[in-house]
């Protein structure tokens, strides 16, 4: 019995499984974004938007960790960006989804610096366990 190639010759098959995993973290971090960015002024306010910048480092952290790749923590941070400044920029009729109070600032601003330390963390991490000896 001979092997069986498949529609995608030399490795076409682990391309497709990588590009479809980083698109799935890639939209995981969007999601987290779109339902941060309604939920961040629930009560307690501040506290909340904490936690959920809180979420997003472990988030960046735990893919880049557990996939072994720097663009694996990345990704997730690109999609919470993206998101989440799109919808705190003005609309036309003037109303805005991520408000300027202490929740929002803390929310935005915080999630952009739990994204970057979590890709550098991550970044990290791969740095340490390729160096360790097998």
């Amino acid at each position: 019995m001979g092997t069986s190639q498949g529609p995608l010759p030399n490795g076409g098959h682990r391309a497709l499984t990588t590009a479809a995993g980083y698109l799935v973290l890639f939209v995981l971090g969007a999601f987290q974004g779109l339902i941060g960015c309604f939920q961040y002024s629930r009560a307690p306010a501040p506290l909340i938007a904490l936690v959920l910048v809180v979420i997003i480092f472990g988030t960046c952290v735990a893919c880049g960790w557990g996939v072994g790749t720097f663009t694996a923590a990345l990704l997730p941070a690109v999609g919470w960006i993206i998101v989440s400044f799109v919808l705190a920029s003005e609309r036309p009729n003037g109303s805005v989804i991520i408000t300027g109070t202490a929740a929002g600032e803390w929310y935005l601003y915080g999630g952009a610096l739990g994204c970057a330390a979590g890709a550098v963390a991550a970044f990290y991490l791969r740095v340490r366990r390729s160096a360790q000896p097998r």
